[in-house]
């Protein structure tokens, strides 16, 4: 699978979106992520799974926790292909 297939797929549920959001505001411990969500914690760790996958979040182990935060490069590099994707040249040769 490509990154970028992974990167949308990854965001394109709800809970994993969710966790992106609660991550922006810094790092966070499975536990503190996990205490912002009504789902399982087996449920959290495959969102984890394909967020990692996907190359949007990172993970640390410190002591018997497990630290989990964003990846930004990985969002500049989709905002980007974004941008490329929807560039539209103009008949004249300018961008619009």
């Amino acid at each position: 699978m490509l990154r970028s297939e992974q990167v949308f797929r990854a965001l394109a549920d709800p809970n994993r979106r969710r966790i992106l959001a609660i991550l922006k505001a810094g790092s966070r411990s499975a536990g503190e992520i996990a205490g912002e969500f009504p789902i399982s914690m087996a449920s959290l760790s495959h969102h984890y799974g394909v967020l990692k996958s996907a190359d949007l979040i990172r993970s640390e182990r410190r002591g018997q926790s497990i630290v989990y935060s964003l990846n930004t490069t990985v969002f500049e590099d989709v905002a980007s292909a974004l941008a490329e994707m929807f560039h539209i040249e103009r008949p004249d040769g300018g961008a619009s």
